[in-house]
């Protein structure tokens, strides 16, 4: 046909157009977190808990697929990354407070969307401090502050537990602990262990999967309790490391057998 390129120019293309896609893969999934936000915040707006919390939920499960692929396939750009954090920005910043907001600190007014601004503070400095300290942490096992996604995940399951809301000021009294824990472990310098890092001492063994097995089977199981038990147990999991570790650095030391320190 006339003016159509060469057979042999387009099997040339065919590699070039394929990097190309590979390295938009890792940003159509950010592009999905950042539907997951908005969706989470237009169902909350409509007193529609229960879908609005699951959405969080989506947006959690995106956010680690599109590091995932962005480590597989080696594609990760500068680009990227500050997309990924505007999207999580929205995602588990803005999207859990107006779920807070619209489930239960409504009735308190004015300290009610306070509390949600400060959780969205909380998560924009949280995502701000982690984009300027990828380079420099020597320990990838822990994160400094809670993660932001981990934070949404104690409101989203809470709702996702109780999806009636809360409609007297005692009770919503009750949500801004749910709110004002999380943003202030955000910002704080605890340690929170990395999912991803953590090592069973079995690294031969097929443990980690069994037990990724058992997880899962408790959350089809029981989905409304598992989800909230997990993300309780991982706050309270920040503050028994620190225990231990603080513990452990005041223990006397026990003189060895040959008489060293």
């Amino acid at each position: 046909m006339l003016g159509s390129p060469p057979p042999h120019r387009r099997r040339e293309d065919r590699p070039a157009r394929f990097r190309r896609g590979v390295f938009l893969l890792p940003s159509l999934f950010t592009i999905g977190n950042l539907f997951c936000g908005y969706a989470c915040v237009v169902y909350a707006t409509r007193a529609d808990f229960d879908t609005a919390a699951l959405f969080i939920g989506i947006a959690m499960v995106v956010d680690t697929l599109d590091g995932f692929f962005a480590r597989l396939t080696n594609s990760s750009t500068a680009f990227g990354v500050e997309l990924d954090s505007l999207a999580d920005v929205v995602s588990f910043g803005l999207a859990p407070a107006i779920l807070a907001f619209t489930w239960g600190l409504w009735p308190l007014q004015r300290v009610g969307w306070a509390v949600g601004f400060l959780f969205v503070s909380a998560a924009a400095l949280r995502l701000a401090r982690f984009n300027i300290q990828t380079g420099n942490v020597t320990d990838k096992r822990y994160f400094v502050g809670m993660p932001s996604p981990a934070a949404a995940s104690v409101i989203a399951s809470t709702v996702y537990l109780y999806p009636y809301g809360l409609h007297d000021r005692r009770r919503a009294l009750l949500a801004l602990a749910m709110v004002l824990v999380p943003a202030l472990l955000m910002v704080s310098t605890l340690r929170f262990r990395s999912v991803k890092a953590i090592d069973v001492g079995w690294r031969r063994s097929y443990l980690v999967l069994f037990l990724a097995a058992v997880v899962l089977v408790l959350i089809a199981a029981h989905p409304r309790v598992a989800l909230v038990t997990l993300s309780y147990a991982y706050v309270i999991s920040a503050f028994v490391g620190w225990t231990y570790a603080r513990l452990r650095r005041h223990a006397p030391s026990v003189p060895r057998p040959d008489g060293q320190p």
